[in-house]
């Protein structure tokens, strides 16, 4: 049987800004043609950047609904703009939308204490892309010992060499850090982090629709690792990390607090 592979990262629906494809749009019919020459077999799903993240989640969840063999996603969350909603945020996403993680970005704000004490009463695995901050990512780690925090492109999509470097030592310290393959552009600091923190601690991810996921898995390909290491980065880890959400109730109809501008709630 073909092993699963599973794209931990990659962004779905439209942003309301123009400063970028990164806020704009995330189309996926191109990215999703580019899976199925790759033989990627699932995608994890998070909204582009969004003045509205309630909004923008419920984009996300009726694109894994329509397809909840192909699509997971996690909710995005803004540190400072949703303060004091976060519970009430996440509630929605994972009993309502069926996501089952949370993404953060430092573009948006820094990491906060809410948002972490929410992943820890859904046992939800935490996304946090540092934007470079990655020293920030110990302090954090150490006072969830019990939330999993994944950072994606080794701390630094703008390939900072230094903060990535730094990153490695604290992915290999802390058991509760993770990585993602996104957007990496030194190989060898992939291959680093690999033998350092095992790869166990290392999930595929292409920061899609974006990046070609066919060239991203390249490079899991091309770390050359035992088949059942390979199987980890490519969707076990994954699986694992989201496996634990607690769900507390069957999933509701949007509620019209959370719904899309111009839109009815949709009956589920």
């Amino acid at each position: 049987m073909r092993t699963p592979i599973i794209d931990a990262h990659c962004h779905a629906g439209p942003g309301d800004g123009f400063t970028g494809p990164w806020d704009t749009a995330a189309p996926l019919d191109d990215y999703l043609r580019r899976c199925d020459d790759a033989g990627i077999t699932g995608s994890n799903l998070f909204a582009a950047f969004h003045t509205d993240y309630a909004a923008a989640n419920e984009e996300v969840g009726r694109i894994v609904a329509g397809r909840p063999g192909r699509f997971t996603g996690f909710a995005m969350v803004h540190p400072e703009r949703d303060r004091g909603r976060v519970a009430a945020l996440i509630t929605r996403a994972v009993d309502g939308l069926g996501l089952c993680g949370i993404k953060v970005h430092r573009h948006d704000a820094r990491l906060s204490r809410e948002i972490c004490a929410v992943a820890r009463q859904w046992r939800l695995p935490v996304l946090y892309d540092p934007a470079g901050e990655t020293s920030t990512v110990a302090l954090f780690a150490a006072e969830f010992p019990d939330v999993d925090f994944i950072i994606p492109h080794l701390g630094s999509f703008a390939d900072d060499w230094s903060a990535q470097t730094a990153f490695v030592t604290v992915l290999a310290e802390h058991p509760n850090v993770h990585t993602d393959t996104s957007g990496v552009r030194r190989f060898d600091l992939l291959v680093r982090a690999v033998r350092r923190a095992g790869a166990h601690k290392v999930l595929f991810g292409s920061d899609g629709p974006w990046l070609h996921p066919g060239v991203e898995l390249v490079k899991v390909r091309l770390l050359g690792l035992p088949p059942t290491a390979e199987a980890l980065v490519l969707g076990g880890n994954f699986r694992r990390l989201t496996g634990r959400v607690r769900r507390h109730r069957r999933a509701a109809p949007v509620s019209p607090a959370f719904a899309l501008p111009g839109r009815r709630p949709r009956p589920r």
